[in-house]
């Protein structure tokens, strides 16, 4: 090939590429493991860990308490169902977010972020709802009895991570509906899908850990 042909290909090149994003081509996700990846991975290792203690706390003082009331008597399942209903279907809904941005669709991203937050809001009106019966029907809080210390902290914690989440993702909303965010965010969009699925699988390991064994 000729030296005025490679010249000439570079811009084609180019030009072919910009004639696709402009057509709305999906975005092509880079397989790599890029510093962000690799940041969220190594952040979301230490929340395992920070949470990890928690759980064993948890666990230590399960049923060493002298003061009523017991896990049994307090925790209601149905309650902790509805949550978890809440949360497992956000991270349905956010991983389709990330894919409808990762294609350009704009209007398919803020429906489906717009499902995930309002999940998300339910998981923490539910939770609410139960810190209140907790408090006003058991006379539980967290200086109570071991079970309220360490109840509180871990599902406390849990719901600080939750509202994070949320506001992040308004965040992201609020800056796609104003024209701010599209398609080029979509590996940042990516990454906060991570944390949230991370959040739902401790939500989970609660589930499992405080409301079905612990009782």
């Amino acid at each position: 090939m000729s030296a005025d042909s490679h010249s000439l290909a570079g811009p084609a090149i180019a030009q072919a590429g910009a004639a696709a994003h402009a057509a709305g081509a999906p975005y092509a996700a880079h397989d790599s493991w890029d510093r962000d990846k690799v940041g969220m991975v190594c952040f979301l290792a230490t929340e395992a860990a920070f949470f990890s203690t928690l759980f064993v706390a948890y666990l230590t003082y399960l049923g060493q308490s002298r003061t009523p009331p017991t896990p049994g008597e307090a925790l209601h399942i149905p309650l902790a169902l509805a949550n978890s209903a809440c949360l497992l279907t956000s991270s349905v809904t956010i991983a389709v977010a990330a894919a409808m941005l990762a294609r350009a669709r704009l209007g398919a991203f803020l429906l489906a972020m717009s499902a995930t937050i309002a999940l998300g809001a339910g998981f923490l009106v539910i939770t609410g709802f139960e810190w209140r019966n907790l408090i006003e029907t058991y006379g539980l809080t967290i200086g109570r009895n071991l079970f309220g210390t360490t109840y509180f902290t871990l599902i406390g914690f849990h719901a600080a991570h939750v509202s994070l989440g949320l506001l992040v993702m308004l965040g992201v909303a609020i800056g796609a509906a104003f024209g701010r965010i599209d398609r080029s965010h979509a590996p940042r969009v990516e990454l906060l899908s991570w944390y949230w699925h991370f959040v739902d699988t401790v939500w989970i390991v609660i589930l499992i850990v405080v409301y079905l064994l612990g009782r």
